[in-house]
């Protein structure tokens, strides 16, 4: 598998902070402060998990650079950088539900999706029993299962998944745009966690997702995943994905959703 070595300190890593989460979840969790607005909460395990993190990639790669949600940036020496969400799905891992990860993610180039190049990706969800893996040109993986993506459907036949901005001023327009959207494909999905949404467009257990202001760390693993299960990954209008929008499914799948939340403006 190529990357092999890569994956393999990816996912050692990641299943060890998601234990690490699960046992601070278990016994009891601490809202450490708030980020973008009131309800975009810190939990003393998203520290933890990063710290634990970022000491063992330090240890083991000391050239790397390091792209981190709780902790920030530090570049490296070697062209690579680590990209990590130590749990993505706050919400839902403050509230006891199952949809969290641990993301980590390692490119090439500058730590922006618009231009880097993701060589193995790892999203452990240690609450639903799912570890899901990638490598470039290696295929996407779920425990050992090789994924793909479902077979392309109209719009009116896609199941979607999305999430909502932090912002309120943000999710007013996010509301409305999905008023216009429901009308137009077989139904929506908000789990609550980006970084599995685009995994289960990678399994095929969804026909695609959307979804407005994800930072690099939410989306660098699972989009790997997409990518190397036969999806497409990209923003509006054919850029790359961004914060502005990120898209995820078949082609056909990609270029209805595109024009339609273009008209709805998205």
């Amino acid at each position: 598998m190529p990357y092999e070595d890569l994956l393999e300190t990816a996912r050692s890593i990641a299943e060890e902070a998601a234990a690490l989460a699960a046992r601070l979840r278990r016994e009891g969790v601490e809202v450490a402060g708030t980020k973008s607005s009131p309800i975009d909460v810190v939990t003393a395990a998203d520290e933890a998990s990063e710290a634990l993190i970022r000491g063992r990639l330090a240890d083991l790669r000391p050239d790397d650079g390091f792209l981190g949600e709780e902790s920030g940036a530090e570049r490296g020496t070697s062209g690579l950088t680590w990209v990590v969400d130590p749990i993505d799905g706050t919400v839902n891992y403050l509230y006891g539900l199952p949809n969290w990860s641990v993301s980590i993610a390692i490119v090439e180039g500058e730590p922006d999706p618009a231009s880097w190049r993701a060589l193995a990706g790892v999203v452990a969800a240690p609450a639903l029993a799912e570890t899901y893996w990638a490598t470039a040109g290696g295929g996407a993986h779920r425990n050992g299962e090789r994924l793909a993506v479902r077979p392309p459907v109209a719009l009116d036949r896609a199941l979607l998944a999305t999430g909502f901005h932090y912002t309120q001023a943000v999710r007013g327009n996010q509301a409305r745009v999905v008023a216009g959207l429901l009308p137009l494909v077989r139904d929506l999905r908000r789990a609550g966690g980006a970084a599995l949404d685009l995994a289960a467009v990678a399994a095929g257990t969804i026909d695609g997702m959307f979804e407005q202001g994800l930072n690099p760390w939410d989306q660098a693993a699972g989009a790997l995943l997409v990518r190397e299960a036969g999806g497409v990954v990209e923003g509006l209008d054919g850029a790359a994905p961004s914060a502005r929008m990120i898209m995820a499914g078949t082609r056909e799948v990609i270029d209805e959703l595109d024009a339609a939340l273009q008209r709805l403006g998205a």
